[in-house]
């Protein structure tokens, strides 16, 4: 996969990752052609990007004529059940992707981090104690922030890379990390997927072809997770919060315990982890795991988390106004991750006013609908799923009291509605549980969208000026 120059390229998506693979193709002097379902209204940004490089455009649409190419590149979110994928192997057309490139060309060790959630998290924060560390450059990236194709020529062998891998990278994937880490699975993306143990198998690509000389970081609480083991050849650390395990880290008497090589050590106090909930208590073990697998000194660990602020869109704090606290989670997008931030504000049980919908990923509601009616105070749907979501509540509360139940058509006119309702002392939770591409380009862009509707959100407080009345009257 080497050598470009003059090799015709055929990229299929133009999302981060197609864009990010075509200027890195442009430079090795590859004859690039870009495709992608959308029309110029949709992808006029990505277009002007690409202004003034010898790339070709094809939108609307993969004609076949696209196929006459050395080698095919297909972006994450094109499934291999595709037309176009088809006619591909029926050409003899190779195919491969840009995280397979990255793999083959990277010369530094990858971290590799995967999970049904928290996987963003955990790289964003492992990502953080190796700088700590101030042993080597570190690069961090994949799924997260910009395509580290770009900057595959820039790496060099001494430092690290830390990537955070989805189901759809890992699906095709030949190669594993040196170090890979499995932060937990749960049913996701069956939409594309179809089934648990399809979308299981495709994650389990980031363990199976590790050699002996690799390491492989597992939630032992996990039980999805624990069966992973046997498929790799690496050795095996575990992270635990439940128990003690005799190899990894876990929680002991308030501390977050390293035990690695039979050397035991206090990293930090469970009470300076700064994020809420349990879920980040773990996904703190497994960046602890990976920490003290590759070296880094329990000082620098420590100082790491104890300063981690979070990552965007991860039970983000956007704004408190008139006692009401606003929280962006929009990355939950599935049940599981709703089910997580509920459960990470326990002292605001029953006082939740919780904002969900978007688009539906065929993933079962039950526990969604059972948490929301233990800890939600009043339920605002918007999108395509929230008929599905009200009706999974209301079957939820035969013969139980059911939260207020409010249906908007957009984002806009659920966070209006929150901030209607919402009193001193209320914790309004924007916690999808569904994707965002009803309405948004991604669960950024819609994170965002309600960042920029909560920071405009008026005071029912406010005081006159001049003689001039600005309160703000609401219902």
């Amino acid at each position: 996969m080497t050598g470009f120059a003059n090799r015709r390229v055929t990229i299929i998506g133009m999302a981060r990752e197609g864009m990010a693979l075509a200027r890195f193709m442009v430079r090795q002097g590859a004859r690039v052609l870009i495709s992608d379902r959308r029309g110029l209204a949709d992808l006029a940004d990505e277009v002007g990007q690409l202004a003034g490089l010898p790339i070709t455009c094809v939108l609307r649409g993969h004609p076949p004529d696209i196929l006459e190419a050395d080698v095919l590149f297909l972006s994450p979110g094109v499934p291999r059940q595709a037309e176009i994928v088809h006619q591909a192997k029926a050409r003899g057309v190779p195919l491969s992707s840009a995280t397979e490139l990255f793999f083959e060309l990277c010369r530094a060790p990858i971290i590799g981090i995967t999970g049904s959630s928290g996987k963003t998290t955990t790289t964003s924060l492992i990502g953080d104690i190796l700088k700590a560390g101030r042993r080597r450059k570190v690069w961090v990236g994949g799924n997260i922030g910009q395509p580290l194709i770009e900057f595959v020529e820039e790496i060099r062998p001494s430092d690290w890379v830390v990537l955070e891998l989805s189901s759809f990278q890992l699906e095709p994937l030949r190669q594993s990390p040196h170090v890979a880490v499995v932060t937990n699975l749960r049913p996701n993306h069956l939409d594309r997927h179809g089934t648990f143990e399809a979308y299981t198998a495709a994650k389990a690509n980031i363990l199976r072809h590790q050699s002996a000389d690799d390491v492989a970081v597992l939630n032992w609480d996990d039980p999805h997770v624990r069966a992973l083991a046997g498929l790799t050849q690496a050795r095996v650390l575990w992270f635990s919060r439940r128990h003690e395990v005799p190899e990894g880290t876990f929680l002991a008497d308030g501390w977050v315990v390293s035990q690695v090589e039979g050397q035991r050590a206090r990293i930090c106090r469970l009470s300076e982890i700064p994020l809420p909930g349990d879920h980040n208590v773990e996904n703190v073990l497994a960046a602890v795991c990976v920490a003290r697998a590759v070296g880094v000194s329990r000082s620098a660990i420590a100082r790491a988390v104890a300063t981690f602020k979070g990552v965007p869109h991860r039970l983000e704090v956007v704004r408190e106004v008139d006692g009401v606290t606003w929280i962006n989670d929009s990355i939950a997008t599935s049940p599981d991750r709703t089910v997580a931030a509920l459960r990470a504000f326990e002292q605001h049980k029953g006082r939740i006013i919780l904002l969900a919908g978007g688009r539906d990923k065929h993933l079962p509601l039950d526990e969604m609908a059972g948490e929301i009616l233990t800890r939600v105070k009043h339920l605002v749907l918007f999108g395509e799923m929230a008929p599905l979501v009200e009706r999974a509540v209301r079957a939820a509360a035969f013969q139980r009291e059911s939260p207020s139940i409010t249906r908007c058509h957009t984002l806009e006119e659920a966070v209006a509605v929150a901030a209607d309702v919402a009193r001193s002392g209320d914790l309004v939770l924007l916690s999808p549980g569904g994707t965002s591409f009803d309405a948004f380009k991604d669960f950024e862009a819609r994170g965002e969208r309600f960042k920029e509707l909560v920071r405009h959100l008026p005071s029912r407080h406010e005081e006159t000026s001049n003689g001039r009345l600005l309160r703000v009257a609401t219902g």
